[in-house]
């Protein structure tokens, strides 16, 4: 049975027990929709051979090759995976447009006695849906920014309001990414299309009469870029901005990125990286409190000499924060009587 959905809350309440995506393992890992498996009826290799047959010899040459290959793959899908599903199990079935390969195979379950939906157009369908959501649409939900230097333990911070009930769209979590010098140290990022899947899943998730608290960040996040919907409804919204000293956040910092710096030879490299912006003699002084592990010490220069001068340029096209808190301290204590803060706060707005 062929399935159409017109939008991304359709995609999110499909109702399906399984969603399978029978793309090759590339495909796949570029982008899916939120929780498909991978069943692929052809593994890269496969489909390249099929796609060169189909190029050097004929069509028809390369339908037969690739009827045997998707029904070989199938029956160990069968046999392997699927191997324990229940009679009335019902999966939800897509490849790249809707056509042969996720066809083939939702014919070989349905033989079963499966009740098996298609995705009319497959991925290429869905993918229009998550375009059209984050970039051809204004944000739907109201945000609230939070706002602070860098060391202020914003991201923590979401946590603990999260906790508290609120809405939260964690960006960096989303995005694997730390937004900082250090971010991509120890994390391996999403692409473009499956870091707007994740956030578009989590959008629609939320309730659109309820405030949404984000993190202030860049329109870029290590190597992903906001939709524009998003960014600029960020640029709109109302701000609260959080300070704390230097050596609360510095000593925050050492704590918190402890993993991060602890491969001295990567550390050494991205600071190597600030030399055009800050100076060799600088840098070299930087270099020599990593390998001292003074990293406290190396994360107050970064702070006042790197960090805090960025987000003052920044900032002064931006209008003043609707709100203000200030703390000296960051410890764990502090944190919760902060989110306390937080979320009084944003009650107001």
């Amino acid at each position: 049975m062929k399935r159409s959905f017109a939008s991304l809350a359709q995609v999110h309440d499909h109702g399906a027990d399984t969603v399978i995506d029978v793309r090759s393992p590339s495909e796949f890992a570029e982008d899916h929709w939120p929780g498909a498996v991978n069943l692929p009826v052809l593994d890269d290799a496969e489909r390249a051979r099929v796609g060169t047959i189909y190029k050097q010899d004929s069509p028809f040459s390369a339908r037969v090759s690739g009827a045997a290959l998707v029904s070989r793959n199938a029956a160990a899908h069968l046999q392997g995976p699927l191997a324990d599903k229940p009679g009335g199990w019902q999966p939800l079935v897509y490849c790249w447009r809707g056509g042969q390969r996720s066809g083939a195979f939702a014919t070989i379950l349905q033989q079963v006695g499966w009740r098996v939906g298609l995705v009319e157009g497959g991925y290429r369908s869905y993918r229009r849906l998550v375009v059209e959501y984050l970039h051809d649409r204004p944000m739907a939900h109201r945000l609230i920014v939070l706002d602070g230097n860098t060391g202020t333990a914003k991201t923590e911070l979401l946590g603990l309001l999260e906790g508290r009930g609120v809405q939260v769209l964690d960006l960096e979590d989303l995005a694997a990414h730390r937004g900082s010098l250090f971010g991509a140290v120890a994390h391996a990022q999403p692409s473009q299309k499956a870091f707007e899947s994740a956030l578009a899943e989590r959008l629609v998730g939320f309730d659109t009469s309820r405030p949404v608290a984000v993190e202030a960040e860049s329109s870029r996040i290590g190597d992903v870029l906001l939709p524009p919907g998003l960014w600029k409804a960020m640029k709109a919204a109302p701000r609260i901005a959080i300070s704390a000293p230097v050596a609360a956040r510095a000593d925050y910092l050492a704590r918190t990125y402890r993993d991060a710096v602890s491969d001295r030879s990567r550390l050494g490299a991205v600071l190597t990286a600030l030399v055009p912006f800050q100076g060799r003699e600088l840098v070299e002084r930087w270099q020599k409190l990593a390998d001292a592990g003074a990293m406290t010490d190396l994360a107050a220069e970064l702070v006042s000499r790197h960090y805090d001068p960025g987000y003052a340029r920044a900032r002064r096209a931006r209008p003043e924060p609707a709100a203000r808190l200030n703390v000296e301290r960051l410890e764990a204590d502090d944190l919760e009587r902060l989110a306390d803060g937080l979320l009084a706060a944003m009650a107001e707005l």
